[in-house]
């Protein structure tokens, strides 16, 4: 039975046999693993960091003209099909997967930095400067390269009636089954690393939280639990799909986010995060292209792109393949205009307004204080100090780590759904037991990954993981010039089926 299993499902051995044996060279080489993963990533970097930016003012331009010319009517699925799922549900679920815990480790604590560490010379504000930057940072070239992967796996799946996979998109121009074979496992492997440095991350946040409220008495343990807590409820929603699951929490987390949201804003000085919000939205518009390429006074110089935009366009870049395909896999009925325009706006105006109410605000707070001393510095506790000044602090902590684990649940979940129809031979709806392995492996996985950390604290091993995102994207950001040249040709010389 296991040999027939193995013959079958040869891309599920082959994946996990490959992040074994890396997990566990990192397990005994702990010291060298860390030393190989801080030299690539820096040669990465340094070699490749600014072809990360050009990649992604082309995404960026690339789906604006596709929206907006006449292959933007093409509708994913069939002419009369409506979508698959409401506009409310379809940005619920595709922001929960996309971003989620993100915008809570990073909502006051970057705009703080970026305000006391101008990342450029500007006539303007340094408070202005700071949402400007944080917004290029978190803005449409993020959600571009999960756009991107969405229109092409969206058109190879619904239009072309192709299965569930990254190599569909480039079979009919790569013949040899090995190597799109070995670009499938790539895809696995970068989802698998990204998805357990996101939890370990969001975890990591949420015992800072717990620690904060309390007595500094949580540590390994508490980790622990809560990475096998959010890995269990994940478990259970992609158990029961995408409609019984993940819409439903995907739900609950935008409710609940916009309650918080509400909340700072209704009680903080409203003028002045509307003002900071049209001011700082109308910089970034007009600055977009020059900072998109660093270009002359908007070039923040190499160390702060290599510590900041360089790491962020690689941790898009990483979350680039799973995201995008589960936003094609909800996105069935809608044109590639609704799906294209729908990914790169929506979320990306909510995330301006949401880093408006909470920079402004903590910039207010530091104004009040007279001096900062570094109160924000810490991206795990930042948030839960920023509470501290508002009413019913207690309340807002205890919903924020709430909403910490429910958006952690849906980014496993959904990774793991993919991850699933990846290794169920691209099937939309994978076969239950593939979901559990996925569940049970990346739990392994994440676990692993924390208590490394606490066993070698002279390393940073959550810092180890994103840096190994940033060697693991490079392969995909010229995948993604190759795929994209493809389906250029494709779309424009085949003919659209379905």
């Amino acid at each position: 039975m296991i040999r027939s299993f193995i013959r079958h499902q040869q891309l599920l051995s082959i994946s996990i046999g490959i992040l074994f044996v890396l997990s566990l060279t990192a397990f005994v080489f702990t010291e060298s693993s860390y030393k190989v993963i801080e030299q690539a990533s820096v040669w990465v970097r340094n070699y490749f960091g600014h072809f990360y930016l050009y990649l992604g003012l082309g995404c960026v331009l690339l789906l604006v003209a596709f929206a907006l010319s006449p292959l933007g009517k093409l509708k994913l699925g069939k002419a009369e099909e409506k979508p698959e799922h409401s506009l409310w549900a379809w940005i619920s679920m595709l922001y929960s997967a996309g971003m989620g815990a993100g915008i809570l480790l990073r909502a006051v604590q970057e705009p703080v930095f970026m305000q006391q560490n101008p990342p450029f010379k500007a006539s303007w504000e340094p408070e202005i400067l700071a949402l400007e930057f944080t917004f290029y940072q978190w803005g449409f070239t993020a959600w571009a390269f999960y756009g991107l992967f969405a229109m092409v796996v969206g058109y190879a799946l619904f239009v072309r009636q192709k299965r569930v996979s990254v190599s569909a998109s480039i079979e009919d121009v790569i013949h040899n089954k090995a190597a799109r074979k070995g670009i499938d496992v790539m895809t696995i492997i970068t989802t698998v690393f990204g998805l357990i440095a996101a939890v370990g991350l969001g975890t990591a946040q949420i015992t800072g939280g717990l620690n904060h409220l309390g007595d500094d008495s949580y540590g390994l343990a508490t980790t622990l639990l809560l990475a096998t807590l959010i890995s269990s409820l994940a478990f259970i929603s992609v158990w029961k799909g995408v409609n019984k699951g993940i819409k439903i929490i995907s739900k609950i987390n935008i409710v609940i986010t916009l309650i918080l949201l509400l909340f700072v804003f209704l009680t903080s000085d409203m003028g002045a995060i509307l003002l900071s919000f049209v001011t700082a939205t109308g910089r970034y518009l007009l600055d977009f292209i020059p900072m998109s390429i660093a270009y002359g006074n908007y070039d923040p110089g190499l160390e702060f792109l290599t510590d900041w935009t360089f790491y962020y366009w690689a941790f898009w870049l990483a979350w680039a393949p799973f995201t995008g395909i589960f936003i094609a896999r909800i996105s069935r009925g809608r044109t590639l205009r609704q799906l294209l325009l729908g990914v790169m706006i929506i979320p990306s105006i909510g995330t301006f307004f949401w880093f408006s109410v909470f920079g402004t605000s903590a910039f207010q707070i530091i104004e009040g204080w007279g001096q900062y001393q570094g109160e924000f510095g810490n991206v795990f506790s930042s948030i839960f100090v920023f509470f501290e000044n508002y009413p019913l602090a207690t309340g807002l902590n205890i919903i924020t780590i709430v909403l910490l684990i429910s958006f952690l649940v849906t980014s496993v979940d959904s990774a793991v759904f993919v991850l699933s129809m990846f290794t169920d031979r691209g099937s939309q709806k994978p076969r239950k037991q593939h979901r559990l392995i996925w569940s049970v492996f990346v739990l392994m996985a994440t676990l692993a990954l924390i208590v490394l950390g606490y066993a070698r604290p002279e390393i940073d091993v959550l810092v180890a993981a994103q840096k190994l995102l940033i060697i693991t994207s490079l392969p995909f950001s010229l995948f993604m010039v190759v795929m994209t040249l493809v389906f250029l040709h494709s779309i424009t010389f085949g003919k659209h089926q379905g």
